[in-house]
């Protein structure tokens, strides 16, 4: 019988790709659009992911995030230092400046200052050039996003020079590191160069960067380092957790792609919807035939069953492998640098595409189970 209602399904090609139109079109949207979502409020992280060996994290206890923070005073650092179970404590500067390019173009920057010896709060990775040359006079490390910002892609940004606060800064390499929420061309350098590049204040510090001595957990040390200095400290995980709120919190992204989600959600069911039903009314004769020779609801409702099953693997599928050649045919693009699709969205998509086929199918299945077999006669 299983057969029968697979044969009755692909013979009306004109309905069967619709509903595969419309289950595909739904799992793409759904899909493509929460792998966004995730990816980009994610970006309010990147600080934190950027400086991948800091354990704690110590601020102001006003700070919010990597980009929403107070500078302390300079002997915050040594009083994180004296604290139980810290191995190793650096400086860190995070700070917004306006740079002048060779052309004489006027563009907004972030400047992160890291520690002049262990160069700790560089990205762990480089695309071009070596760290060492962070130890060179007035020397910047341009991320990788930045370069399609400030140069055209012919021209070589190694070498290049910029003014900083009537300060010369020269380009010497390029950091690959995950770009911010606000795309903003980020320049690395070592903290002293970073106390010049940057308009001064009284206080300079932004963050105190921590290692966990071994035997300690971030979590002990960082409940530590609050207790005995009046400060915030923070574990990677949380201060990451808590830049991906701030976005959440502060921005109308969830409430954009969560109605883009609902359409998708929306249009699935009226498409599949209309479409099943036009299908099982087409072919209500025939229903009605098996149910004259002695097949009951159950064994209709099986067969619909795999018919909603056929058009719902095939159209997953679809959904799921557009949604992939989409993120890899605009990796190229800095703005999807790094995307990757979250285990869970797959899930929740096929969740949705369950729900979809339950409700079009049993809103469809009605005028079946209610033919009547002698109806085939009349």
């Amino acid at each position: 019988m299983l057969w029968i209602a697979i044969r009755m399904l692909t013979g009306d090609a004109q309905k069967f790709y619709g509903l595969l139109f419309g289950i595909g079109f739904s799992t793409l949207l759904i899909t493509q659009q929460m792998t966004i979502f995730v990816n980009l409020v994610e970006r309010g992280a990147s600080g934190v992911y950027n400086a991948p060996e800091a354990e704690v994290w110590v601020m102001d206890p006003v700070s919010r995030t990597t980009d929403v923070s107070y500078a302390m005073p300079g002997t915050a650092l040594d009083r994180v230092r004296s604290v139980e179970g810290v191995e190793w404590a650096v400086p860190h500067l995070r700070a917004v400046a306006n740079v002048r390019t060779a052309d004489g173009d006027l563009e907004g920057v972030a400047v992160i200052g890291v520690d002049d010896s262990t160069l700790i709060g560089l990205p762990e990775r480089m695309a071009k050039g070596d760290k060492s040359v962070m130890f060179a006079p007035d020397s910047v490390v341009i991320d990788d996003t930045g370069t399609t910002r400030f140069f055209p892609p012919e021209q070589d940004p190694i070498g290049e020079r910029l003014e900083l606060n009537d300060q010369r800064a020269v380009i010497r390499g390029i950091a690959d590191s995950i770009p911010s929420f606000t795309s903003t061309v980020v320049l690395y350098t070592r903290y002293s160069n970073a106390l010049k590049f940057v308009p001064g204040t009284r206080n300079r510090l932004s963050f105190v960067l921590v290692g966990v001595s071994e035997g300690q957990t971030p979590q002990e040390v960082a409940a530590r380092i609050e207790a005995e200095t009046g400060l915030k400290a923070q574990t990677r995980d949380e201060f990451s957790q808590a830049g991906v709120n701030f976005i959440i919190e502060n921005t109308g992204i969830p409430t954009n792609f969560g109605i883009t989600v609902f359409l998708g959600f929306v249009v699935g069911v009226a498409i599949v919807g209309l479409t099943f039903s036009l299908f099982l009314r087409d072919n209500i004769k025939q229903f009605g035939a098996l149910k004259a020779i002695g097949v009951t609801n159950s064994k209709i409702v099986q067969m619909v069953a795999a018919q909603a099953g056929m058009v719902g693997i095939i159209g997953y599928a679809l959904g799921v492998v557009g949604t992939v050649a989409f993120i890899k045919g605009f990796s190229a693009n800095p703005f999807f640098k790094g995307f990757y699709i979250p285990w869970q969205i797959p899930l929740i998509s096929l969740a949705a595409v369950v729900v979809i086929l339950a409700i079009t199918g049993l809103i469809a299945i009605r005028s079946v189970l209610n033919t009547e077999p002698a109806s085939v006669f009349r």
